[in-house]
């Protein structure tokens, strides 16, 4: 073959490096072009090419080697397979060249070595040898036997089952192999001890990685001294770095209390820490716990002790939550850059698989024994003999696990390095996809099927969790899979929900028959079930689904929305199991469900202020054209409570949305209330001009959802009209505003309380400007400056609205300040509001607004700093809290870092009071007691549901530093 010819056929073997390649060839002589072919069939032939080079520089006998391979097609493909797919590998046998020769034996490739002959083999590497020398020959011998498996793997088409279990079988003899050598350092000590090894994870599963961190639970009898000297010892063995490299990390932090926890225990001392202390997804871990060193007598009694408590986990209480925090913990420790291509943690990956067979283990190996083994693939083979997963899904997981396993071997096989990342360059997906037998566009059909193999595990691992749920109540196809009612409700319970036979009636209800909306319910569940399990509130959710299904269930866009834009029911799914405030507005106006497709950003004040006066208008009367405005009222509250519950809003956002909506609210319906007042009383135009001045917190933009709109109503007749006339008018104006929008109905309620006005309730509804300035000028008090530090002017005449500003700002930002005895006043008031306003046994510390560094202590705080420095410093003439905290900090008056910590525990108590009635439908100002509840408040504000307590303890650190400030800020 000449060289041009040459060139071209390497081109076509998968050649890269052509020069390289062709010197290689020369330096090889005749042999290397008979290689040719075989190196074709190598997942990396330039590497294969090259290493074999290397290898025959290093052997004794360069001509047995090269005869060999050219004799024997099996030799050659061991060997040139594994150079071409590890160069780990092909580094150790340059290293130790004669080591060629193990690839020769022709009964590698049929013949699986015994464990025991495993183990022998490496303690008789070991054994009659000086400390180095036996470590570094503890290496040598796991990497011959590492090579003897990887090339079986790569040539003969061993099932990646058997793969894992051998290097599980390999990994538990080195663990005896270097509990040799820790015996021998310890000399005599060492018989003062019994120690087991329990193996865990991969191992304990007989399904170890190529590469991976061995997990281990030590127990011994004796000295304990001694037992940690020698766990120490092994696992040292194992991970040191030495002249041959080292093997793997042992890991013992599953261990009870973890690394705060000794190394080694008793079995009495296991016993007592399982039976009071364990967490139950050590439960979970302790499913795969299998003795693989050292006393195995006692490891058996140990898994023996242990097996019980695993098979009851399912009944703990708590279960639910820290099977949820196990997978989350996983999926938190993806990095950001390489949640795309972890074949391991991300969606559709291994643990995917491995999480969904444990949990249906758990489940339903209480009462059935024969779905206990401990290997992934064999324990999803007993689920589906079971009748606990369909044949044909249960073996389309199978099919995408064990892709997604090899595919991880070979990853690791490259380098022996543990990573679970599948690369992104080229050269690799080139080398990993010829590996896995893509010779031709080997990237590309690596990707696809990569890929493909991930949503299948996407998909079946909600089907195969919930799709069972619907058999047990739906009279559907007998080819899939059913469940009993009684391991049905058990399912359900282990998933989260309190009332599995309510939940089992629901599903019923939604699935039954044969109905095209029945067919697509019972699409949409399995997917819809997972999101309430995922929420706080399970129950809630699928009850709330049902009744709004049932609203709109023919309603032609409702089902094929849900369908067909995953947002939308997962958005769904989540208000309906997180909110009962959300789930009641769209019991309300189910149709609401649309919004959840759009954009969730709040309305403009401008548009909100036009749709309103455009919808009331094209009504016949002012009722009806009020409940038109409480309508778009009712939708936009969905908006912002939607954007709030799923994270799309900030705390101050909601604020300014609510009363943005508010105000709109307001103006439309005062504007109703003039024209059917006109006509009424049959006038042309009105004696008077009015306007709404927000107070309170609607005057702060600081409204909560349940919050009532605080307002004062003023009016100025017009130039020549009845002073009684104008007086009467804006009466019944102002009263026809409160009563339409605090009116039952199926909208929410919008009380307009006016009971900040002078005089309180004793007072006038309506005054004009000049009686506002009459009574200030005579009658004001400190505490109704400090009222007026809220007040807005946001609804009705301009003109007014601007007049009564100037009137109240000399008032609430008075010259000069606030003299002392006033500054002792609002101190006096203070200190009766937090003896006096506090609820019968609330507690000071969890309350939200009248609490230890709660909102009252940092609003007031603000508000003595704007009375006494107002009129001095601009940025304090504002009516909006935060606003003024930070004009305070610019100015000097509280430090940065004490304005900071005020803000957080205002936003953290408001945030918390918001979620409170996000939560539960009705306003509450108390930390909340009950476990759902908690639960609730902590996923609306970004917490795990397993992070209340979390969340507790957040809110009364905050708390407890605002307080400091307060007392040094407020009370000096």
């Amino acid at each position: 073959m000449n060289r041009a010819s040459q060139r071209t056929e390497l081109l076509r073997l998968g050649f890269v490096d052509l020069d390289r390649a062709q010197e290689h060839l020369t330096a090889l002589g005749p042999v290397g072009v008979d290689l040719l072919a075989y190196l074709g069939r190598t997942a990396d032939p330039d590497a294969a090419l090259h290493a074999l080079a290397r290898l025959a520089d290093a052997v004794e006998d360069r001509e047995e080697l090269l005869a060999a391979v050219a004799d024997d097609e099996g030799t050659a493909m061991r060997l040139l397979c594994v150079l071409g797919a590890s160069a780990a590998l092909a580094d150790h046998l340059v290293t130790h060249p004669f080591q060629w020769r193990e690839l020769t034996d022709p009964d590698l490739g049929s013949t699986r070595p015994a464990a025991w002959a495993v183990r022998a083999s490496l303690l008789e590497a070991v054994a009659d040898k000086p400390d180095l020398e036996a470590v570094n020959a503890l290496r040598v011998e796991y990497r011959r036997l590492l090579l003897r498996l990887a090339a079986r793997d790569l040539t003969h088409h061993l099932g990646v089952d058997d793969a894992a279990a051998e290097l599980s079988d390999l990994a538990a003899g080195t663990l005896d192999a270097a509990l040799a050598v820790a015996r021998t350092r310890l000399g005599e000590d060492a018989e003062r001890a019994r120690l087991a090894v329990i193996a865990m994870g991969k191992c304990g599963g007989h399904e170890l990685n190529y590469v991976s961190d061995v997990d281990v639970i030590f127990v011994h009898e004796g000295d304990e001294r001694v037992a940690a000297r020698l766990a120490a010892q092994m696992m040292q063995v194992c991970s040191d770095h030495t002249a041959e490299g080292t093997i793997w990390p042992v890991d013992a932090n599953l261990r009870p209390e973890g690394k705060a926890g000794p190394l080694s225990r008793t079995l009495a001392s296991h016993q007592g820490y399982y039976e009071r202390w364990a967490e139950p997804w050590e439960f979970q871990a302790l499913l795969k716990a299998r003795p693989v060193a050292g006393d195995l007598e006692l490891g058996r009694d140990f898994v023996d002790m242990v097996g019980p408590m695993v098979w009851s986990a399912a009944d703990r209480e708590g279960f639910v939550e820290a099977a949820r925090a196990m997978r989350r913990r996983v999926l938190d420790h993806i990095p950001a850059r390489e949640a795309d291509r972890q074949l391991k943690l991300g969606a559709g990956g291994l643990r995917d698989v491995e999480f969904a067979v444990q949990l249906l283990q758990l489940v339903h190996g209480r009462a059935d024994e024969s779905i206990r083994p401990p290997t992934t693939l064999s324990a999803l083979a007993r689920l589906i003999e079971g009748g606990y997963v369909g044949r044909e899904d249960g073996e389309a997981l199978h099919r995408a696990y064990a892709f997604l396993r090899t595919l991880e071997h070979r990853i690791q096989l490259h380098r022996l390095q543990r990573t679970h990342v599948v690369p992104a360059d080229e050269a690799s997906l080139r080398r990993l996809g010829r590996s896995l037998g893509f010779l031709k566009e080997s990237e590309k059909r690596l990707d696809e099927t990569w890929q493909d193999h991930r949503r299948e595990v996407s998909r079946l691992h909600q089907k195969i969790f919930y799709r069972p749920l619907l058999t047990a109540v739906a009279r559907i196809g007998a080819d899939e899979v059913r469940l009993s009612s009684e391991a049905a409700g058990a399912r359900l319970a282990a998933l989260g929900y309190a009332d599995p036979q309510a939940a089992l009636r629901n599903l019923e209800a939604l699935t039954s028959g044969v109905s095209r909306t029945a067919a697509i319910q019972r699409t949409l569940l399995p997917a819809m079930l997972q999101w309430f399990a995922e929420a706080p509130d399970p129950d809630g959710g699928l009850f709330g689904f049902r009744r709004i299904s049932e609203a709109l269930g023919r309603t032609p866009w409702y089902l094929s929305t849900l369908r067909d834009e995953g947002e939308v029911a997962e958005r769904l799914a989540h208000l309906l199991a997180t909110s009962r405030y959300c789930t009641d507005l769209l019991e309300r106006e189910p149709a609401g469900v649309r919004l959840l497709g759009g954009d969730l950003a709040p309305l403009t004040s401008a548009a909100l202020i036009e749709e309103m006066n455009a919808t009331g208008r094209r009504q016949e009367g002012f009722e009806k054209g009020v409940r038109a405005v409480r309508a778009v009222r009712r939708r936009e509250l969905l908006r912002i409570a939607a954007s709030d519950v799923l994270g799309l809003i900030d705390v101050a956002d909601v604020g300014f949305a609510l009363t943005r909506l508010t105000d709109a609210t307001l103006e439309a319906t005062l504007e109703g209330a003039i024209e059917t007042t006109l006509r009424a009383r049959g006038l042309d135009e009105a004696p008077t001009r009015m306007a709404i001045i927000a107070m309170g917190r609607y005057g702060g933009f600081e409204l909560s959802y349940g919050s009532d709109a605080d307002v004062l109503f003023v009016h100025e007749p017009v130039e020549g009209a009845d002073a009684h006339a104008a007086s009467t008018f804006a009466r019944i104006v102002a009263e026809e505003v409160r009563r339409v929008l605090g009116a039952p109905g199926p909208d929410p309620a919008l009380v307009v309380d006016a009971d900040l006005r002078p005089e309180g309730r004793q007072g006038p509804l309506v005054r004009t400007l000049e009686a506002y300035a009459a009574y200030y000028a005579k009658w004001s008090h400190v505490w109704e400056a400090q009222a007026l530090l809220r007040a807005d002017a946001v609804v009705g005449d301009p003109g007014v609205r601007e007049r009564f500003t100037a009137l109240i700002d000399p008032l609430r930002y008075p010259a000069g300040g606030l003299t002392d005895d006033d500054v002792l006043e609002v101190r006096r008031i203070k200190g009766r509001v937090d003896k006096e306003r506090l609820p019968r046994g609330a507690d000071p510390n969890l309350h939200l607004k009248l609490g230890r560094g709660g909102l009252a202590d940092i609003e007031w705080t603000i508000q003595l700093l704007q009375l006494r420095y107002g009129a001095e410093v601009p940025g304090l003439r504002t009516s909006q809290t935060l606003a003024a905290l930070s004009a305070a900090a610019e100015a000097g008056l509280v430090s940065h870092d004490d304005a900071e910590t005020l803000g957080t525990s205002w936003r953290m108590a408001t945030r918390v009071r918001n979620a409170i009635l996000l939560a539960r439908g009705k306003p509450g100002d108390q930390f909340p007691r009950a476990a759902q509840e908690r639960r609730s408040v902590a996923a609306i504000l970004g917490y795990q549901t397993d992070e209340a307590d979390r969340l507790l303890d957040d809110y009364l650190r905050v708390t407890r530093h605002a307080r400091a400030v307060v007392d040094r800020v407020f009370w000096e």
